[in-house]
């Protein structure tokens, strides 16, 4: 490294270490800050013992253990728990407290993570959407098709591609100049967000990231919708009322989560890039990044008679 390099990284690694970024989070509306706290503490606890269960009761029953469905459940459940914790704590704190400060490190480690989590489950759906289709379109070689190693293999690819599009976004949001203290319209280190206070152009960084988000959208969206279409023709053919009616009752909580994850991502892509979306921009972030992961587990649990049945048998056996 020459002198100006090292002038240039000297300089850099000053400025963002008196870089501070504030959360502005739901300030703007004080006389709901404790009803909001407890409101997101009650959401969060939920959260936490519902997705923690899920991988308890997978783990404590061979049979859920065992079968391709439960086990990327226990992922998303894990991947629910993660993106959660990674955001809500802190907005649970800036609720209370009047220091809504975060460290240039601290907002970017945030935006990694919960970036990470979001892509990883994105992936994850569509994985269970192609176990869905495995099993409904050819179930005689359901357990041969999606073998432990496969499973393994779609898990680990989920995770590895949510860490590359998190690294991705994160270097290049690094490759942005800010100064002194800037004001984050929103409870967590979202990306549109934090381009929107800095002090150098970030074209490439919001090219970088609209390339990115819409092709996770319409990868992910194909795998969802050609295996749902597969699934549906094949549905359609049973002879039996009660045959069709048993294969979509499989599905039904998976395209529940679905519905739900995508439609709240897409409804994001519509909105405006305006001053006054921002409120609109904030209630969208806290359905997909608090509210879902309180969901899913919730979604899969009640609709899921393996699971009740489960849970049955160990509240039995501590009674």
């Amino acid at each position: 490294m020459n002198t100006s390099e090292f002038s240039a990284s000297w300089d850099q690694e000053n400025q963002t270490s008196s870089v501070i970024f504030i959360l502005l989070g739901f300030s703007e509306y004080p006389h709901l800050q404790v009803p909001l706290f407890f409101v997101f503490l009650a959401i969060y606890t939920v959260t936490v013992l519902g997705n923690l269960g899920m991988i308890a009761i997978i783990r404590v029953n061979t049979k859920l253990r065992n079968t391709p469905m439960y086990f990327f459940l226990s992922h998303l459940s894990f991947v629910d728990f993660c993106y959660s914790t990674v955001v809500t704590p802190k907005l649970l704190e800036n609720l209370i407290l009047e220091d809504r400060t975060i460290s240039f490190s601290g907002c970017m480690m945030q935006f990694f993570l919960a970036c990470t989590f979001v892509v990883t489950e994105t992936y994850m759906l569509a994985v269970m959407a192609y176990d869905r289709f495995v099993a409904v379109c050819n179930p005689l070689l359901y357990a041969v098709a999606m073998s432990p190693k496969l499973c393994s293999f779609l898990v680990s690819a989920s995770y590895s591609w949510g860490i590359i599009c998190s690294l991705t976004l994160t270097y290049f949001l690094l490759r942005l100049s800010f100064q002194g203290v800037n004001i984050i319209n929103n409870f967590v280190c979202e990306h549109a967000a934090i381009v929107a206070i800095s002090c150098s152009d970030p074209y490439i960084s919001q090219e970088i990231i609209v390339v990115t988000a819409t092709f996770n959208e319409i990868s992910s969206l194909f795998i969802i919708l050609t295996s749902y279409i597969f699934i549906f023709l094949t549905v359609m053919k049973m002879p039996s009322p009660r045959g069709r009616s048993k294969a979509f009752s499989t599905c039904a909580s998976h395209l529940t989560a679905i519905t739900i994850f995508h439609g709240t991502i897409l409804f994001l892509y519509c909105v405006p890039n305006t001053k006054s979306s921002w409120l609109m921009v904030k209630v969208a972030s806290v359905f997909y990044m608090i509210f879902i992961p309180m969901l899913n587990p919730l979604i899969y649990s009640l609709r899921n008679r393996d699971v009740k049945e489960t849970v049955r048998k160990v509240i039995s056996k501590s009674l």
